[in-house]
């Protein structure tokens, strides 16, 4: 493979990682189990969608290893395994809601 073909793999990588985030509910969800594990039913109370909302969006990240489930009894929990998406998600939450605040307070652009 020629370091063009690797280049070009890694930037595909990276669109898919960053096209996990582009999800407003991902976000949400996200950050609900940023800090603990959580059942699905407590991810749906605190997000307020449908479960089955919920679960497809659960699916997806889990399917491309940032979270992680498991199984007890009849309840599945899930936890974030890639602290790298909390420290992405809460570093740009935190800058663009800081720049909303400049703006609000006619201190920025």
């Amino acid at each position: 493979m020629s370091n063009m073909d690797r280049t070009l793999q890694v930037f595909e990588q990276v669109a898919h990682y960053f096209g996990l985030l582009a999800d407003p509910t991902r976000l949400r969800i996200l950050s609900s189990l940023c800090a603990e594990e959580r059942p699905v039913h407590e991810v749906v109370e605190k997000i307020g969608l449908t479960q089955a909302n919920i679960s497809r969006h659960l699916n997806i990240l889990y399917r491309a290893g940032v979270v992680e489930r498991r199984r007890e009894g009849s309840t599945v929990y899930y936890r974030v395994i890639d602290p790298n998406f909390v420290d992405i998600c809460r570093t740009v939450s935190i800058r663009v809601a800081s720049r909303d605040l400049g703006r609000e307070l006619g201190m920025g652009k």
